[in-house]
């Protein structure tokens, strides 16, 4: 009999079935060990708080996760151990009267270890470890008080393996459950704090909770991207997008753009990194800012690295300071955003200033664009176009006629020609900078506004 006791177990550690196994009839010598188990069995429902006393030595021994709990909550944890070993072991003895209240007592269990985190492994082990202690006391006590009838344990040593690992199964699938509706309160909590910040209504009050939840500094350094006319592949929840490798981003789908929060640094390890870089030259970071142009550059480079699918617009916003500017980062990238080409590109908003004016005032920029190009419109279209792309052209060049012409093909003395006739037809004077300026805008407008 003691090899049967340690070989069953051993054999606790494996998992548990899902389902009991079907019952069979029972001959005279399984009645007889029926009788033997509901004697043993009440025995221990006598000495129930011994057992439970030696159950939960056990576990603060054996279980680490327990032991945690046992610090901070002695007292529930015996309770809960006492209801448990009281309900089970009066089902040996009356499984129709108790059955239910062993399988509530079982699920309530699992449910509470979820919530506070316990691991399902603790959790199945205490289980299995209060399964062997009560099979162990039942045999101690029939061969203590009726050593002939030990070996009658036999006939039912199944049927008390197989309750002990209902009742696991049925306390892992509470536990499951439990971690499932957790998931998505956890998710779905995350999701509304994203969604707070991103539109700038999170409570200066709730930042910190806000922070610890999304794993994100109260006092970081952030930009915001906006992407749109790419949609993640079977509701991924994020865009195709490519990152360069280890960068964090926080996605949240906003209708048609999809939104992500990038977390650069704190503002000290910023300033600590231009410290660093000019250490030798003496010059010593401001300790409690940093330099714009530390995050900005990490900023361009994360910009020049992404890559998106053909037809995807990006817009990246300016670097904002602390978790309560997300919000207006968020406006910013959407800026960025508009000032994208149609056919697609990536535009980081500090780099496109001038286009990100004209299209955060589309009236206003279409009225600049009507005005100062307007005389173009009474040309035959393909002439227009030809001074349009040549204007461009020239502008991109930074003035010089002689890239232009590189880039359109043809003689610098054309590119010339081209400009001195727009100027004639618009009254506009190229050299003069508020001319140029106006001229500048104008394109864009024309450009962004109406394709």
């Amino acid at each position: 009999m003691p090899q049967v006791v340690r070989s069953r177990i051993r054999a606790l550690h494996g998992p548990p079935p899902v389902a009991p196994l079907p019952h069979r009839a029972r001959s005279l010598a399984d009645r007889e060990a029926v009788a033997v188990l509901h004697r043993a069995a009440g025995v221990l429902l006598e000495a129930l708080p011994e057992l439970t006393d030696r159950l939960v030595e056990a576990l603060r021994e054996q279980e680490p996760a327990y032991r945690a709990a046992m610090e901070t909550e002695p007292a529930e944890i015996w309770q809960e151990v006492h209801h448990s070993l009281r309900h089970n072991v009066a089902s040996l003895i009356q499984p129709r009267e108790f059955r239910e209240a062993a399988h509530r007592t079982s699920r309530w269990i699992g449910e509470s270890r979820a919530e506070q985190g316990v691991p399902l492994d603790a959790v199945m082990h205490a289980f299995r470890m209060g399964g062997a202690m009560v099979w162990q006391d039942l045999v101690d006590d029939t061969a203590r008080r009726h050593p002939e009838d030990t070996r009658l344990l036999v006939h039912v040593a199944a049927d008390v393996w197989n309750f002990v690992d209902e009742h696991c199964a049925v306390v892992a699938e509470a536990y499951r459950q439990a971690e499932r509706r957790l998931s998505w309160r956890r998710e779905n909590q995350q999701r509304l704090m994203t969604a707070a910040l991103l539109d700038g209504t999170a409570r200066i009050a709730d930042l910190p909770d806000a922070a610890a939840m999304l794993g994100l500094p109260v006092q970081g350094r952030y930009a915001v991207l906006a992407v749109a006319g790419a949609r993640a592949p079977h509701g991924a929840g994020r865009p195709p997008l490519d990152l360069a490798e280890g960068t964090p981003a926080l996605w949240h789908s906003a209708g048609d753009v999809e939104l992500a929060i990038l977390p650069l640094g704190t503002a000290s390890a910023a300033a600590e990194a231009e410290s660093w870089a000019d250490g030798e030259d003496g010059a010593a970071a401001l300790p409690d800012a940093a330099s714009p142009d530390v995050t900005d550059g990490e900023l361009a480079q994360l910009t020049d690295t992404l890559t998106a699918p053909p037809g995807t617009r990006v817009g990246v916003s300016s670097v904002v300071d602390g978790l309560a500017s997300v919000g207006d980062a968020r406006r910013l990238a959407e800026t960025a955003l508009k000032a994208c080409p149609a056919s697609g590109g990536t535009v980081l908003l500090d780099e496109h200033l001038p286009a990100a004016l004209v299209v955060s005032s589309p009236g206003l920029g279409t009225a600049l664009a009507d005005r100062v190009l307007g005389p173009l419109d009474r040309l035959d279209p393909a002439d227009r176009d030809v001074l349009i792309e040549t204007l461009t052209a020239w502008l991109d060049s930074d003035g010089s006629a002689q890239r232009a012409g590189t880039k359109l093909y043809c003689h610098r003395n054309t590119v010339l020609n081209r400009l001195r006739r727009f100027e004639q037809l618009t009254g506009r004077c190229l050299t003069r900078p508020s001319d140029a300026v106006e001229v500048s805008l104008a394109l864009a407008a024309r450009r962004l506004l109406t394709g």
